[in-house]
């Protein structure tokens, strides 16, 4: 597991059982590269790390917009640079990324966010298409929703229960898609709770 909160991550490490934590900032590059050899060749990696932030293009710094497309799209190519060969060699793995329905249209108050994630999505297919055939399986999975975490709730208070989406449930889909057989790959999926509006 990476990531730059390394208390959290260590409260994760303690809870998951054989979890590895390594505290690191996916945008440096060499230090996302000291982490993934830390880790090993990872048969399956998720690229779940997100930059985001709200507003008009005219309200958004350009140095926010270059932060987020750093860490949603370069992360992600560094870390398929970084993993994908071992894999390409045992001839199977997975390579899941996270996105939203941001990577899919662009709203006004999203200027400094949907165009990193329309990116990430475009670098996940081209690399879903080259790696594919080589027995690598990379997918998109699109998450509508907000996600059920103590800050989340912490924000809307009024909101109940079934309005969110559970890491759970979220986590099950990503082992579905890592998982699948390669007769019946999917690259493009998403998930939503019911009353979501699409």
């Amino acid at each position: 597991m990476l990531a730059r909160n390394s208390d959290r991550l260590a409260a994760l490490e303690a809870e998951i059982a054989d979890a590895i934590a390594v505290p690191c900032d996916v945008c440096d590059a060499s230090a996302l590269e000291r982490a993934v050899a830390r880790v090993g060749a990872p048969q399956v990696v998720v690229h779940n790390a997100v930059g985001g932030a709200f507003g008009t293009f005219e309200e958004i710094e350009a140095q926010t917009l270059s932060r987020n497309f750093e860490v949603n799209t370069m992360a992600l190519f560094h870390l398929a640079r970084l993993t994908a060969p071992a894999m390409v060699k045992a001839g199977q793995g997975a390579l899941i990324v996270t996105g939203n329905t941001s990577a899919q249209r662009g709203r006004p108050r999203f200027a400094g966010f949907a165009p990193t994630k329309a990116a990430q999505r475009i670098l996940a297919e081209s690399l879903a298409r080259d790696l594919g055939p080589k027995g690598v399986h990379v997918a998109y999975l699109i998450i509508d929703a907000v996600i059920d975490v103590p800050r989340q709730r912490a924000r809307m208070p009024e909101a109940e229960d079934d309005f969110f989406i559970s890491p759970a449930s979220i986590a099950d889909e990503v082992f579905h898609l890592a998982h699948q057989p390669k007769d019946a790959w999917s690259f493009l999926a998403e998930v939503r709770p019911y009353r979501e509006t699409w």
